[in-house]
């Protein structure tokens, strides 16, 4: 059959609402035969014109590219500047070091780059191996690459979708889609028309899409997009249209750059200006102004800061956080709102029957996943099933009735099936009834298929070896051996309607007047209100096996036993977990794809909302809003439900519209977007995809919530130790920059030489600095609110502390400058003045560092050397300064002499006044702190 009217373009092909034409007008429309399917020339045709059925990948980045990404920043072109004008001067020995410092931090980044990128990669595994389609009239396997529009595709249980499906047949087809828009259980598929174009992925129940998994039953369909076409190929789309943003520390540490770099600039020219007013040579102005700007800029910060969050990394994992992007160390610790998917991360993912209804009374049961251990409860008191036999009748009903699979196994329990038919056996198990047992005592002989029409299944069993009458599931079978049991599972109102007595708690049968099928009714009702997928279960015994094996022959004059109540229940661990985020000022947003009505009675289970503040946007709705509209309601509305992945990326944008960090959780393909728009995504490591794991920018290894607390907590730690290094290495820079400026203007020669200040910047400040950065952080840490996205670094505190550090380290080190120059006078190259100088300006910030641990507590609180990496920093860094004063061929490159002990007397006195100070600015600092809490609180 020649094609008649192909979409001519991608786009028309993807908005083109198949769902909502008949099966006939979707053959007619992509020119193809539901019986004859394409002709192999067809076939050929289509694949030249819409390429094979795989998903493109954005070209890799160059190196280049990669390469000016890592180089493009102020404080590397300052580094840079550095490196040239050191050259020009002749001092290789700078110029090579500071060069080596810019090499490290580019090759670090791109190697990091390199490993961001494998999203993609990862959603091409999705697609399915092989295709059973139909040319030529013959039903024949293809690759699923060569899969093309207009193909008949047959679809059978255990199958992977190979591309979008229009689905023509459905018997009893059920398909899992949590991957793609977050449904909690496989949805049941039909093949009529839909009447609204307007419908949402997780509502096209007449369309399967590429690369969610056949649970049950089987079917066909016309192929109606491949490729980048299909859904999961948008998803691929969206990815490679999301570009990363600066995170808040690497646009904070930018401005920083600029700041250092035009301060150092400007004081440079102004040094440089006032000497060749007061008859300095131009030449030594310059060398001058170079030593200022080798002091101005701190040429072991970027080192520091990815050294550092090297280190959070690795802390992180052993809080089962696996970090992708280093800045992404930082970004969670300054998150706003935590945007959480349901499914998977907020619940276990995994069905579970968590009530059992019969003859009025309402039985729950604990337990999380598919693990046969919990205890059954009425109104809070442990409930006996041995006084309780319809209890038992309704549990081995649901696992007489099913068709699933519980495999055991060193990754946990795998479930093979329906995870409804699943949970319904870990019930029956947690009765100690194993399915083993029942189906060698009741072995099925027939039975009659779920169907979406009839909403219901039936098998037959035989009684071959019945239990006793204390333990049998059902009414007096134990005395009918060889006769069957008919068991149904299905809808309660359709169940209900073919049942005539209902079986009591106790074990008896009674007949089922309209009272009694009103409170069945009500029961229903009420499960459904909680969120909970209600399950109907009945039974009659029979002689012998009805000769017709029709539902009207079979499904008759039933005993209806109860209702079993399901649901993916939360994790145990996210109540608390929340409870913490908001405490330390942090939002959490579910967004689900799952229903309203679910993603409410979770949402009110975890304390996400209460009960009468409860409100849930839908998908449908959000179509109808505008972005500034969503901006509004984001900001009262905690909970989205039904919502496609576009929809998730709406929601992040408005999120960060709004001024606030997000951090996006998520576990399946649908969330992949919205992770990678988000400041910092986050994937499941155990039951997320490769996709999610792939895009994200810090995968859980344990799929706990609680870890993302705990990595807030750990992102906070990082930044604050950020914070702590950067304000212990500027107040080390503007004091040596101080130093040398005021020499300059009291007319002194340079007490401090650019080789001696590149030593200090880089090695013994450097390690101080990374010890810093290993500080176990203030323990209020998680009582203070999120930083706001534009709090610069130096905040009011510590300018106010950097003007106190300089002050009082440029008045110690030119006091003893000034006390070497007087007495110890030398042969007029000062060079034992200069090297008192260098020595207590060295010693002064490794006192300095030790202080620098808390930014309000005091240097004793705690222990004042209880951080092991600081004392063999300061350890290390004494030894380096010493080598250059005492070690002779040093002592050439450094200009420096050695000390005795008179020099020593006049230093060590002097070192420790920027420490002092340091302390009671804390101190003044702290008392301000609490009075303003004792105000607020009064």
């Amino acid at each position: 059959m020649a094609p008649t009217s192909l979409p001519v373009n991608r786009q028309e092909q993807i908005e083109e609402p198949w769902h909502k034409l008949g099966r006939t007008e979707v053959a007619e429309r992509l020119g193809t035969s539901r019986e004859q399917g394409l002709s192999s020339a067809e076939v050929k045709a289509r694949l030249e014109k819409y390429g094979p059925n795989r998903l493109e990948e954005a070209p890799p980045k160059k190196f280049i590219t990669l390469l000016w990404e890592q180089l493009n920043n102020f404080v590397v072109y300052l580094l840079f500047a550095a490196v040239i004008i050191s050259a020009i001067l002749g001092e290789w020995v700078e110029a090579a070091a500071v060069m080596a410092i810019v090499v490290l931090n580019a090759g670090f980044g791109i190697v990091q780059e390199r490993r961001a990128e494998q999203a993609l990669a990862a959603l091409r595994q999705l697609a399915s191996p092989e295709a059973h389609v139909l040319r030529d009239g013959r039903r024949v396997d293809v690759p699923s690459y060569e899969v093309v529009p207009g193909d008949v595709v047959f679809l059978e249980a255990g199958n992977y979708i190979p591309a979008d499906v229009r689905l023509i047949e459905a018997i009893n087809l059920r398909v899992e889609e949590a991957a793609l828009t977050g449904e909690s259980v496989p949805v049941e598929k039909s093949a009529g028309r839909l009447e609204k174009a307007d419908v949402g992925l997780g509502d096209r129940v007449n369309t399967t899409f590429m690369g969610t998994l056949v649970s049950y039953g089987r079917g066909s369909g016309i192929v109606v997009n491949t490729g980048m076409r299909t859904q999961v190929g948008l998803i691929a789309e969206m990815l490679q249209s999301v570009h990363h943003e600066p995170t808040p520390l690497q646009r904070r540490l930018e401005e920083l750059g600029r700041w250092l770099g035009w301060a150092a600039l400007i004081i440079c020219a102004a040094v440089f200006g006032v000497g060749l007013l007061r008859g300095q040579e131009a030449l030594h102005m310059f060398e001058v102004a170079v030593t200022l700007a080798i002091a101005a800029v701190p040429e072991g910060l970027p080192a520091v800061v990815t050294i550092s969050l090297a280190l959070g990394m690795r802390e992180m994992i052993k809080r089962n956080a696996l970090i992708r992007r280093l800045s992404s160390v930082e970004t969670l610790g300054s998150a706003t709102v935590i945007g959480s998917d349901k499914t998977g991360t907020l619940t276990q993912n995994a069905m579970t029957v968590t009530s059992v209804w019969v003859d009025g009374r309402r039985v729950e049961i604990s337990g999380t996943g598919y693990q046969p251990q919990g205890e059954f409860s009425l109104d809070g008191k442990a409930f006996d099933l041995g006084k309780h036999h319809g209890v038992f009748s309704a549990l081995w009903l649901g696992a007489l009735n099913n068709d699933a699979i519980l495999e055991s196994g060193e990754g946990g329990t795998r479930v093979v099936g329906d995870p409804t038919e699943a949970a319904m056996l870990v019930a029956a198990a947690k009765a100690d009834a194993a399915y083993g047992e029942l189906a060698r005592r009741y072995p099925r002989v027939q039975e009659i298929p779920f169907d979406s029409d009839r909403k219901r299944m039936t098998t037959i069993h035989q009684v071959a070896d019945p239990l006793s009458a204390d333990l049998s599931p059902f009414h007096e079978s134990h005395e009918h051996r060889g006769w069957h049991v008919v068991a149904v599972k299905g809808a309660p109102d359709v169940v209900l309607e073919l049942c005539k007595q209902y079986q009591t708690v106790d074990d008896a049968v009674a007949p089922l007047n309209e009272q009694m099928r009103a409170r069945i009714l009500e029961a229903n009702d009420q499960m459904a209100q909680d969120a909970l997928r209600v399950i109907a279960v009945a039974y009659r015994i029979s002689k012998d096996v009805p000769e017709k094996l029709t539902p009207e022959h079979v499904e008759q004059d039933l005993v209806f036993v109860g209702l079993l109540g399901m649901i993916d229940p939360p994790r145990a661990e996210v109540k608390d977990a929340l409870a913490k985020a908001r405490s330390a000022g942090i939002r959490t947003v579910m967004i689900t794809g799952d229903y309203p009505q679910t993603a409410r009675a979770i949402a009110i289970q975890i304390g996400l909302v209460s009960e009468d503040s409860s409100k849930v946007i839908a998908g449908a709705e959000l179509n109808d809003m505008s972005d500034e509209q969503l901006q509004e309601e984001i900001k009262r509305t905690s909970v989205f439900a039904r919502v496609s992945p576009e929809h998730k990326v709406r929601i992040v944008k408005a999120l960060r519209a709004n001024g606030n960090i997000v951090a996006m959780t998520g576990d399946g393909v649908n969330d992949a977007p919205a992770l990678k728009q988000a400041d910092i995504g986050v994937a499941m490591g155990i039951t997320g995809t490769d996709v999610a794991k792939e895009t994200a920018d810090m995968v859980l290894t344990d799929d706990n919530y609680s870890s993302i607390v705990s990595a807030v907590e750990q992102g906070r730690v990082i930044y604050s130790n950020i914070r702590k290094f950067v304000f212990f290495l500027l107040s080390c820079n503007t004091a040596e920059i101080a130093i040398i400026f005021t020499a300059i203007m009291m007319g002194l020669p340079s007490p401090l030489a650019p080789i001696q200040l590149l030593w200090l910047n880089l090695l013994t400040d450097g390690a101080p600095a990374l010890a810093l950065g290993t500080e176990k952080g203030d323990p209020d840490i998680m009582k203070l609110p999120p930083r706001r996205k534009d709090e610069p670094i130096i905040d009011a505190e510590m300018r106010l502390g950097i003007i106190i550090q300089t002050i009082v380290k440029t008045g110690s080190v030119l006091a003893a400058y000034m006390l070497g120059l007087q007495l110890f006078p030398t042969d007029g190259h000062n060079v034992t003045a200069a090297t008192m100088a260098f020595m207590t300006l060295g010693l002064c910030e490794l006192v300095r560092a030790y202080t620098a641990r808390s930014e309000h507590f005091s240097m004793f609180y705690g222990g004042l050397f209880s951080n092991k990496n600081m004392n063999v920093a300061v350890l290390i860094s004494t030894v380096l300064l010493l080598v250059v004063v005492y070690v002779p061929p040093l002592q050439g490159v450094f200009d420096t002499a050695p000390l005795g002990w008179l020099h020593w007397e006049i230093i060590l006195p002097l070192t420790l006044l920027p420490g002092v100070a340091a302390e009671l600015t804390k101190w003044y600092i702290r008392r301000g702190l609490e009075r303003k809490a004792a105000a607020a609180t009064a």
